[in-house]
């Protein structure tokens, strides 16, 4: 695949749906994806894989079992693997996810909102 530059809002642009990422680039086995988020998600975990969330538009609360890390644009948080967490944006937020491509939309919980399979934009 030859790299294209890649303008992200430009990307955002072209879907609406909530808590369905999309991914725009692959390198090392790592998926970039962008995704549009609002209203509370669905505790999960990854078991095997570390998940990197970038707020770029809004802003996100990842919640845990014992605290909450608020995120606002332009900052980053890495949640470890293994970890519980709740995603939740009171309004509506571009996020930006830097993952293994093996890493599972909601690790080994299913929910109504499960994606199995990502579309390329």
């Amino acid at each position: 695949m030859k790299p294209e530059k890649v303008n992200l809002k430009d990307k955002f642009e072209l879907f609406n749906e909530h808590w369905t990422p999309k991914i725009i680039g692959e390198l090392n086995g790592q998926q970039v994806k962008l995704a549009k988020l609002k209203g509370e998600f669905v505790w999960h975990d990854h078991k095997d894989e570390d998940e990197m969330f970038l707020v770029i538009k809004g802003s996100l609360k990842i919640e845990f079992r014992d605290k909450t890390i608020n995120l606002s644009e332009g900052e980053m948080y890495i949640v470890p693997k293994g970890v519980e967490h709740n995603p939740v944006a009171s309004e509506e937020a571009w996020i930006l996810l830097f993952e293994p491509a093996t890493t599972k939309h909601t690790g080994d919980v299913k929910d109504n909102r499960s994606v199995e399979n990502l579309n390329w934009i």
